[in-house]
């Protein structure tokens, strides 16, 4: 794990054991790391008996694709999350400005003498809790809430690991980018009794028959710019919002998954609309060039090889901004 700061665990998990009432919150549009890691750890404190509540500020609802983590129905609305908390633990954010709506429970927390304890694995991380948990080379938030989990000497069930298996096996792209400790970690997983083959199909393989019209037409939006990116090739493609009104969220989420595969592209876009002038924009790159910096450059910020951002204007002035973006985004070693 990365040593840039100490990774105080027996502290966090002091704070855990003693707190009696934990507000958990994920980013908004949640994905399985977010909301898993989340879900996990609220089901160790809640059956420790502590009053537990996980929340995100955005969709109204959680995904489809993720309410089966949900084992003990501890997911609340947005607007029934306290205005602060003995302790606010924001798990797989990297800023308050990816909670929406509720980031303001940050410094609420912080200002009636709270903590707020941060959990994540984005390099953009601005540390704006009290106790952080943030390590850039782990590959999901899941793998640091199982050695949180450790700690604290919190046997793994069935429903925890479950939750935990989500965020690693989608933060890792199918275990493609896991290192040997996170496949063991994935191992423990397993012999707690998760089913991988459901788990998989139901956050990852399971879609409605209106996706495939929607990907026909967000593929036919897609374009090839060789020489951009530094000549390592771009790939976008643009998700309006009358298409993405015909499937669920995680649909419209899982399109940049399709158009990174393209050969000739070192970064694949895609800019999704959320209202008139208004895009949410996904990066993606294979490992040359670091999409974390273009995406900050853009108010934004994520992984090295997957992030995002929100702008706005039309979609080709969007699509300028990426450019230049790309172009003077730092390449890896």
């Amino acid at each position: 794990m990365s040593t840039s700061a100490p990774l105080d665990f027996p502290r966090a998990a002091g704070l855990l054991r003693q707190a009696n009432d934990v507000t958990l919150l994920a980013h908004v549009r949640p994905d399985a790391d977010a909301l898993g890691s989340a879900l996990a750890l609220g089901r160790a404190l809640y059956l420790r008996g502590a009053t537990v509540r996980v929340s995100f500020a955005e969709p109204a609802e959680v995904p489809e694709s993720l309410r089966g983590l949900d084992a003990d129905n501890l997911v609340v609305p947005a607007a029934e999350v306290p205005p602060s908390a003995g302790l606010l633990v924001c798990l797989d954010t990297p800023s308050p400005a990816r909670l929406g709506s509720l980031a303001g429970r940050v410094d609420a927390t912080r200002a009636a003498g709270g903590e707020v304890l941060v959990v994540d694995h984005h390099a953009s991380n601005l540390r704006y809790g009290s106790v952080h948990l943030v390590d850039d080379t782990a590959e999901a938030t899941a793998v640091l809430v199982l050695a949180l989990l450790d700690e604290m000497g919190v046997a793994l069930d069935e429903p925890i690991a479950r939750c935990l298996y989500a965020g690693l096996v989608t933060d890792t792209g199918g275990f493609r980018r896991a290192r040997p400790s996170t496949h063991h970690a994935a191992a423990r997983l397993l012999e707690a009794g998760v089913d991988p083959d459901r788990l998989a199909r139901e956050i990852i393989d399971d879609h409605p028959f209106a996706w495939l019209p929607m990907l026909s037409a967000v593929l036919a939006t897609a374009r090839l710019e060789p020489e951009a990116a530094q000549g390592f090739g771009l790939v976008h493609a643009v998700v309006t919002a009358d298409v993405a009104a015909t499937v669920r969220l995680e649909e419209v989420e899982g399109v940049v998954d399709v158009i990174r595969s393209t050969r000739e592209a070192e970064v694949a876009v895609v800019l999704k609309e959320q209202a008139p002038g208004e895009w949410s924009v996904s990066f993606r790159a294979i490992g040359k060039i670091d999409v974390s910096q273009a995406a900050r450059s853009l108010g934004g910020g994520g992984h090295r090889l997957a992030a995002g951002c929100t702008i706005h204007g039309t979609a080709e002035e969007g699509l300028a901004l990426v450019r230049r973006a790309l172009a003077e985004a730092p390449l890896l070693s």
